[in-house]
């Protein structure tokens, strides 16, 4: 924490930071490690390492480890998306299925569980409707409507399921949407259209240009869809909370954790059949870290650029149609983020009334997570990112990332704003 004075931060406050994941959550065996980094200007102020790698070998974690993002995916892939709207290959305004014919005839559920009745799109669906997850799409896990029901049956998205990305957009154009593209806000595998999009206009697969467009440019050389032999030994194990295990953060935690993905025989250690926009990379805090200060820093990092600083701003703005915070469009049952206040922007949510949210956070803040509690956000008013690593399923279980709001703002002792 060297510099952590002469970037604004008090060092005792920092500290907290530590302890609290430690006796909260950390030690008591809540969650199973945890590796956070804050940074300012794009230097890092503070760094915390702790916990365990892998509980059932017993193997400490490292400031090096590789972690599953999940949906911290997203962000890129959209990214990656937009260095293609900037080149004039593609457009935000684009009806999709200028790019996806099979698409063209979408339609809207009414009934059934197959054959569906349904009624036409009121308008078709558009590239940025993608971006924004207003597409009408869903994800199987939201376990709300017929439309999730048949998208769990199908496996769609499944990264190790039977679908390519080109089958996935063919298992697609079979179902319906749940609403009229515009209509709504639904978490769902529209990040996973997006990589599809991308790799059918680079005319390379999703994972050769997210390589060449965004990863070796950063120097982000850990991050992939796939952890290469080189990188097994700094592989996290990923938990779920069990549900014999007490969720409440007064009680003792008995049991708490039970093993999801075994790093010694994870999926993760072969290259996937559907390499997933919307969830397939692993990553360290390190190259996480790095994009995001390529965000922070307005599309470029150490001479790097991979965005015009006025793209980024169009994505970090709020696109919800009428300016309405995802309290007033979403439907979702689960996402990686709060509500109130809160906008969506393309690939990530966007704070727009931070007093709405009830938690310190600037005006054009704009953050995602990934479903094993992973987090980052970018606060372009401070210029602050951070990012927070553990792995703990599902994201939902704790309120960690509020909290490391609250614990890394009330640590800032010099505002820009």
């Amino acid at each position: 924490m060297s510099k952590a004075k002469d970037l604004g931060f008090s060092k005792d406050r920092l500290k907290r930071i530590e302890a609290h994941l430690q006796a909260k959550y950390v030690g008591p065996g809540r969650i199973p490690c945890a590796q956070i980094a804050v940074a300012r200007d794009g230097e890092t102020a503070y760094e915390a390492v702790l916990g365990l790698a892998d509980v059932e070998r017993g193997v400490p974690l490292k400031d090096d480890a590789v972690f599953r993002i999940y949906s911290m995916t997203k962000p890129v892939t959209c990214v990656a998306l937009m260095t293609l709207v900037e080149e004039g290959l593609i457009a935000l305004d684009d009806p999709v299925a200028k790019h996806i014919p099979a698409w063209k005839d979408l339609s809207v559920f009414s009934a059934g569980v197959g054959p569906y009745a349904t009624t036409p799109v009121a308008r078709p669906m558009q590239v940025v409707d993608l971006m924004r997850h207003t597409s009408g799409l869903t994800y199987g896990f939201q376990s709300r409507t017929n439309v999730d029901a048949a998208y769990r049956k199908l496996k769609v998205a499944d990264q190790y399921g039977d679908d390519d990305l080109e089958g996935f957009i063919e298992t697609l154009a079979k179902l319906p949407l749940e609403f009229s593209p515009g209509e709504a806000w639904n978490y769902s595998v529209s990040t996973d259209v997006v990589g599809y999009l991308v790799q059918k206009i680079a005319g390379k697969p999703l994972s050769q240009v997210l390589q060449e467009r965004i990863f070796d440019p950063l120097k982000m050389a850990d991050t992939g869809f796939f952890v290469r032999e080189d990188q097994q030994s700094r592989f996290t194990a990923c938990y779920s909370a069990s549900p014999t295990g007490p969720m409440d953060l007064q009680a003792k935690p008995t049991g708490v954790l039970t093993l999801n993905d075994d790093p010694a025989k994870s999926p993760f250690l072969k290259p996937p059949k559907l390499e997933s926009g919307g969830g397939g990379l692993v990553s360290t805090t390190a190259d996480y870290l790095r994009f995001c200060n390529m965000l922070a820093n307005g599309g470029e990092l150490e001479g790097a650029r991979i965005l015009a600083p006025m793209t980024l701003r169009l994505m970090a703005s709020n696109h919800l149609p009428g300016g309405q915070d995802l309290t007033q469009m979403s439907r979702s049952l689960f996402s990686e983020s709060t509500y109130a206040g809160i906008g969506f922007g393309l690939g990530f949510a966007v704070v727009f009334d931070p007093p709405q949210t009830l938690i310190p956070c600037s005006k054009g803040e704009f953050y995602w997570g990934g479903a094993a509690s992973t987090a980052f956000w970018v606060d372009p008013v401070e210029h602050i990112t951070v990012v927070f690593m553990t792995q703990l399923m599902p994201s939902a279980t704790y309120p960690i990332r509020r909290e490391l709001r609250t614990l890394v703002y009330s640590a800032l002792m010099e505002s820009r704003a």
